[in-house]
């Protein structure tokens, strides 16, 4: 099923939902003993640095990838054209569902992380913690961006492959439901 958004709307919510993440980093792990944030609530179960550095792993390969396509767009030789509406593909919308948190901050559906992207074993908590701050307040400058650019039009190659790309619009959606996801798996490990 897709969905239809007004653009600003969409961006502002994504926004805000950035903004949280970023908050619940500051106030809640920015300031804790390493300790804490390096322990596993129980074996074979992420600790808050790995949950962080999970989500680091993955900034470090949609981020760029979103800068690089936006400024394509404004640096190209035709006008940006952005849309007053954002339709979201069918693919693009499951992948966002299915990585939300339930309301009770479980996943909904549980699934194994790739091996290139699972957190090691051993972190420097704190410069984890700083890390995933400073791609959030990436993710905003290009959210700010992304308000010249056509969500649709745009697409991204994801993790699983050059041959499976979402459109902006959906790649933000995804990436910050994925950040939801663990964000809420970190508050989990750190009680």
């Amino acid at each position: 099923m897709s969905l239809i958004f007004e653009t600003p709307t969409l961006l502002g919510q994504l926004h805000r939902q950035v903004e949280e993440l970023q908050q619940i980093a500051r106030h809640q792990f920015l300031n804790v003993p390493d300790e804490l944030l390096l322990r596993q609530p129980a074996p074979g179960k992420w600790s808050v640095a790995q949950c962080l550095d999970h989500l680091n792993a993955y900034a470090r390969f949609y981020v760029p990838a979103i800068e690089n396509a936006i400024q394509g767009k404004l640096s190209g030789s035709l006008p940006p054209n952005p849309s007053p509406t954002f339709k979201s593909g069918w693919l693009g919308n499951y992948f966002t569902n299915m990585m939300l948190p339930k309301a009770d901050g479980l996943p909904g559906m549980k699934m194994q992380a790739p091996k290139a992207y699972r957190p090691l074993a051993d972190l420097d908590a704190r410069k984890v913690v700083n890390e995933f701050i400073e791609w959030q307040e990436k993710i905003n400058v290009l959210l700010d961006r992304a308000k010249l650019v056509n969500l649709q039009q745009i697409k991204i190659s994801t993790t699983l492959g050059s041959w499976l790309k979402f459109s902006l619009g959906d790649t933000f959606r995804f990436v910050i439901a994925h950040e939801q996801r663990h964000m809420a798996q970190a508050l989990r490990a750190k009680s």
